[in-house]
């Protein structure tokens, strides 16, 4: 089938607002592709073409051939020449990217052209998502979703998962395990205004110390160790302080999540931007070890010697835990439902320098990939995790950088208001370094602009503080953030990882309003 149908059928998603529309768009697209061309398609609308890593950016996508006057791309085809640029490497690889890359601008439509810039610059955004798609392809396949978002929670491939689904059905499905050495999509968290708030859902419960360090997933299968971080990038290389401390549990093959964080002398966390950058190169590394040595923390166990533990409760994975991983390396956790006896553990855990709580329900599986209610995150101030929708130009001494930020929350299925929300506006909390370096990210992001702003593709995640909501005729969900500023930027977080209107909304709730 042509490319052409399948970004026609991608802009007719992004133009409805409800999941369910989407879904039926996105299974009947998929019945008509059938199961030759179907799990390519699904790559390209999932984003997992753009995790081959083709090392093609904004910049490359400059300059490229006009569109095609008629279509004659296939969608198979596509996939095949991403492929092909993403295995290129070595000497004169640039130019053998640019050469492939022109080649498929010129055999592309319009919109054809405007469906691959998305795609390469993994900003593809009609809201088809993990969830969404894997509801279209079970719906296509015939096959219950349970049993789609299963096989990708533990074979991380839509394409892959498609594939067996459309060919195979349930009995394919069900073949997908959790496999020691492959990264599974790891639970999330929802949030919470207090304590208080996070009992009154969960119960009794395991309150954890929340740490601000980097998400690690390591796997162990003998002397072999691999570590992943949330978006499954492999830093085994990076982090050998986190492979010593696997290698020394007495496990000969084990899956678990937990986090690799820098600790200052005192033993007190060191600053996330210390962390993030130690964490993100393997240059001269005994030196790094030397000043900032990373401590790894587990909070929970997947896998131990041939024993599957995703779908056990938490009590009996943490026990597990608790067998195999000395307690220098396990999060401190308490189990109560008493809220002065939580209480008093957030306020400890705050008074060690840590960023919050987590608090777990004991019975709850692990739902990798899915920010479900059975882990809620409380911190002591408001936070959110947000998305800039565009930027405006600074006056006085930042003349000629953007500033003034304007932040969206995911609308999550609100009927009306569209992908993303607005919520506010802030140009506080950046240092001069952010303010150049958001300038040079958000202008690479561009979409139009006007004397005073510019619009940007919705992909760059900012942790944003904030005293409190107030309500707001200006904004479409009635809300605006009070006192908003900017603590730092996310690059670990993707922009569908970002927060709600809904927790927005509870927050607000919680204030009375």
């Amino acid at each position: 089938m042509l490319l052409r149908h399948l970004a026609l059928t991608s802009r007719a998603v992004a133009a409805e607002s409800g999941r369910r529309a989407k879904t039926t768009l996105l299974a009947d697209g998929l019945r008509e592709l059938g199961p030759a061309e179907a799990p390519a398609a699904v790559a390209l609308l999932s984003g997992e073409s753009h995790r081959l890593r083709t090392g093609i950016g904004p910049a490359a996508l400059r300059d490229l051939p006009p569109p095609a006057a008629e279509p004659s791309l296939g969608v198979r085809e596509t996939e095949l020449t991403l492929e092909r640029i993403a295995a290129v490497h070595g000497s004169g690889a640039q130019a053998e990217r640019r050469r492939l890359l022109t080649g498929l601008f010129d055999q592309a439509t319009d919109v054809e052209q405007a469906f691959l810039r998305a795609v390469l610059v993994g900003e593809l955004r009609q809201g088809a998502l993990d969830a969404v798609v894997a509801d279209a392809v079970a719906q296509a396949a015939g096959v219950p979703a349970a049993a789609v978002r299963r096989a990708l929670m533990f074979r991380g491939s839509a394409r892959a998962v498609t594939e067996a689904a459309l060919t195979a059905g349930v009995s394919a499905l069900d073949a997908f395990r959790l496999e020691v050495g492959r990264p599974v999509r790891p639970m999330l968290a929802a949030s919470a205004p207090d304590v208080a708030a996070a009992l009154e859902r969960t119960g009794p419960a395991a309150l954890e110390w929340k740490l601000d360090g980097i998400r690690v997933q390591v796997h162990r299968n003998g002397p072999d160790v691999a570590v992943f971080t949330r978006s499954l990038d492999d830093i085994t290389a990076r982090v050998p302080e986190v492979v010593e401390a696997a290698l020394a549990l007495p496990v000969s093959a084990a899956v678990l999540d937990g986090e690799a964080i820098a600790l200052g002398p005192d033993g007190r966390p060191r600053p996330f931007q210390e962390t993030a950058a130690r964490t993100a190169t393997r240059q001269d590394l005994d030196r790094l070890r030397a000043e900032v040595p990373l401590s790894a923390y587990f909070f929970d166990l997947l896998h131990r010697d041939g024993d599957d533990l995703v779908d056990r409760p938490g009590r009996e994975r943490w026990a597990a835990l608790a067998e195999a991983v000395p307690a220098g390396h396990r999060v401190a956790r308490t189990e109560t439902g008493d809220r002065a006896q939580a209480l008093a553990f957030f306020r400890e855990t705050l008074a060690l320098g840590h960023e919050g709580v987590l608090v777990k329900d004991p019975a709850a599986a692990y739902a990798a990939g899915r920010r479900g209610a059975g882990w809620i995150k409380v911190k002591p101030r408001h936070t959110l995790d947000l998305v800039v929708l565009a930027a405006e130009w600074g006056s006085g001494r930042r003349r000629g950088l953007l500033s003034n930020l304007h932040l969206g929350a995911r609308a999550a299925g609100e009927p009306g208001l569209g992908p993303w929300v607005m919520l506010g506006k802030t140009f506080k909390g950046l240092t001069d370094e952010t303010l150049a370096w958001q300038t040079e990210q958000l202008l690479a992001r561009e979409t139009e602009r006007d004397a005073y702003t510019v619009r940007v593709r919705p992909e760059l995640v900012v942790e944003i503080a904030f005293d409190g909501v107030q309500r707001s005729p200006r904004y479409p969900a009635g809300l605006a953030l009070r006192f908003a500023r900017v603590l730092r930027y996310r690059p670990d977080k993707q922009p569908d990882e970002a927060d709600t209107v809904a927790t927005v909304r509870e927050i607000a709730a919680a204030e009375g309003l």
